[in-house]
């Protein structure tokens, strides 16, 4: 494990600091949304407003998500994504929630976040996931096999190969021994991203906690397993030089608005769009006349009602009770908000209200660097 990364980033890597009246840090998690009407470049800039907002108002960190094969979602490239990210800020902690590591080489991505790291010194975050991000089809495009699963099961491996390239430290022969991960440690001192473990279930949490690395879990789409996920990633937690204690930030799907019928309004149009994807029809995000005139059948209702109960939304007092009830709940270290919506000034505007709630900084927006 790289010990500079302390020294670069000028704090800890890992752990932010809650502000305002806020319980925990809170951030960001951008699934660069497109919508019915809109461009994957109109979703771009829409996340770079976002970055600069975040940054502007205390949010701790962006991270970005990989999907594929997704019409509603331009996140396909996280490391292209953050480097854009990275231009148009200048404080806020960036990274990948997450690189979903079976569709990628090891080496390759020890390349594109030592590339990271080198634009945006101490800043950046490596959270891996282990799924696929799409579809059982295009993963195995993705990864050039027709059993894509066997990716999700040498994890740990590939997980033990990615370390030793950011680290440089493969042992003497090794046949690795004599390749290098440029930017890297081979070209002098420097930090390295802090790696996260993603998941959406146990194994992860456990993963993690025997590596003494912090987790982040998906309860915004695994709610039912948020607790016992965390209980164990806290049981299996061994002391690494990166952690000396158990960190575990969550994923919340959270969307406040002045006008509760609004925010209910925008959120059926995330909801509209799980639907559809699991239903193997994904589409752009749908908008709220499209949701609202949707005729969902029971079992979609269902599902829906289901789906609606574990996003937050409402008024800005209801969204900041309904997060403090979850960290409570949960004891997590971090809440990481995504508002998965169509409308893009009703996402800003969202977090703009959450950041309001809990008397976080009002500042101008940072200078471009």
């Amino acid at each position: 494990m790289d010990h500079t990364r302390q020294e670069t980033s000028g704090g800890d890597p890992v752990r932010g600091t809650a502000q305002g009246a806020a319980p925990v840090p809170l951030s960001v998690l951008d699934l660069v949304t497109v919508g019915e009407g809109r461009t994957a470049g109109d979703a771009l800039r829409t996340s770079v407003s976002l970055a600069r907002l975040a940054e502007a108002r205390g949010f701790h960190r962006h991270w970005v998500a990989e999907h594929h094969s997704m019409p509603g979602v331009a996140s396909t490239s996280p490391a292209v994504i953050l480097a854009h990210l990275a231009a148009h800020t200048s404080a806020i902690r960036l990274g990948s929630g997450g690189v979903m590591l079976p569709n990628h080489a090891p080496l390759v991505i020890a390349e594109q976040f030592g590339t990271l790291e080198a634009l945006a010194p101490g800043r950046v975050d490596l959270g891996l996931g282990r799924a696929p991000g799409t579809d059982g089809a295009t993963a195995a495009a993705l990864r050039r096999t027709a059993r894509p699963g066997e990716g999700a099961e040498d994890f740990p491996q590939q997980l033990a190969e990615l370390t030793r390239f950011l680290d440089d430290d493969f042992p003497e022969g090794h046949p690795y021994a004599r390749i290098h991960a440029v930017p890297g440690p081979v070209q002098g001192p420097t930090g390295r991203p802090p790696i996260w473990l993603l998941g959406s279930s146990g194994f992860s949490a456990r993963l993690a906690g025997a590596l003494g690395l912090p987790f982040a879990f998906a309860h915004h789409f695994s709610a039912q397993n948020t607790v016992p996920a965390l209980e164990l990633y806290r049981q299996s937690f061994r002391p690494s030089a990166l952690l000396d204690a158990p960190y575990a930030l969550i994923g919340v799907a959270a969307l406040a608005s002045q006008d509760e019928a609004e925010a209910r309004r925008e959120v059926l149009t995330g909801a509209l769009a799980m639907v559809q994807l699991r239903s193997g029809r994904p589409g752009l995000m749908p908008t709220p006349a499209q949701a609202e005139a949707h005729r969902f059948t029971a079992a979609e209702r269902e599902f829906v009602d289901g789906w609606l109960s574990n996003v937050v939304h409402g008024t800005p007092d209801a969204v900041r009770d309904g997060l403090d009830s979850l960290q409570k709940r949960t004891g997590a270290d971090e809440l990481m908000i995504t508002a998965d919506v169509h409308g893009d000034g009703p996402r800003l505007r969202s977090y703009e209200l959450v950041a309001d709630a809990y008397g976080l900084p009002e500042g101008p927006l940072p200078p471009r660097p």
